[in-house]
């Protein structure tokens, strides 16, 4: 068994989930403890039975939630130290016998999933996503990447599945309410992922076994799901690499959970 769920993904708040026969661990906790709670308690997971919380950054939408629901339901958490010292309002709630901190591009081993973080360009003091591997299984998250990079795709190929950043449409950013700094940083080099970016990406990973893709943290003012699905389906066929059995895609609500991927 290898499955994963994303409880909430979206710019206004992130925490996916992640499970084995033997171990299960959240990724980021960017929504209030209550909220994390009670999507687990939906799924028939006790809280308390989680292995660990992984953190890819400090931003508020991947960790508002994380010292109260650790201090709550005495839960490890692993994270680089520079992250770590950006959050101290989090750091402060937290057991210290609960943290655990990790080199990027180290890996490490929670039990029987082998993880290696590696380096993403983001304004934060050192963001990273994660390749998770189950046996042979590998799958990756990869979410507030400002520009996709050589490096990355190597980190992401041969995933079955992809947690991949879809934030913005430009031109929908364009017409968006939000100011002109605040586009900039978005779109900027260390901001976020556009549709049509994630649905190249997407076409060069399926040359490398990509089986499912999951879109997420997407932008509130700047996208809209349909945008985003279409974008990529659109990239996919440009790039004459899609058929209907191609790859499964999904998009990940901000408000709720999404269906189970079994990998």
């Amino acid at each position: 068994m290898f499955n994963f769920c994303s409880l909430y993904s979206g710019s206004s708040g992130n925490s996916l989930f992640v499970e084995t026969e033997n171990t299960k661990l959240l990724i980021d906790a960017g929504v209030s403890s209550r909220k994390i709670e009670n999507a687990l308690l939906d799924m028939n997971i006790e809280p308390s039975s989680l292995d660990g919380i992984l953190i890819t950054h400090e931003h508020s939408d991947h960790v508002q939630g994380l010292g109260t629901f650790s201090k709550k339901f005495d839960l490890p958490i692993f994270v680089n130290q520079e992250t770590l010292d950006a959050m101290p309002k989090q750091r402060d709630k937290i057991n210290s016998n609960n943290i655990n901190t990790f080199k990027v591009c180290d890996k490490f081993s929670i039990k029987d999933l082998e993880i290696k973080p590696f380096s993403i360009p983001h304004d934060a003091a050192n963001p990273c996503g994660f390749n998770i591997w189950k046996d042979d299984k590998k799958i990756s998250i990869a979410t507030d990447i400002g520009h996709m990079t050589n490096d990355i795709l190597k980190r992401l190929e041969e995933s079955l599945f992809v947690m991949l950043e879809s934030n913005y449409d430009p031109e929908v950013l364009r017409c968006s309410s939000y100011p002109f700094p605040l586009k900039s940083r978005i779109a900027g080099p260390t901001g976020h992922l556009s549709n049509e970016m994630a649905g190249k990406t997407i076409s060069h990973l399926l040359q490398s076994g990509l089986k499912n893709a999951m879109l997420g943290h997407l932008s509130k003012e700047s996208n809209f799901p349909e945008l985003a699905y279409q974008t990529v389906m659109d990239e996919l066929i440009t790039n004459q690499c899609f058929n209907t059995n191609s790859v499964g895609l999904n998009v990940a609500s901000r408000d709720c959970s999404s269906k189970l991927i079994t990998i």
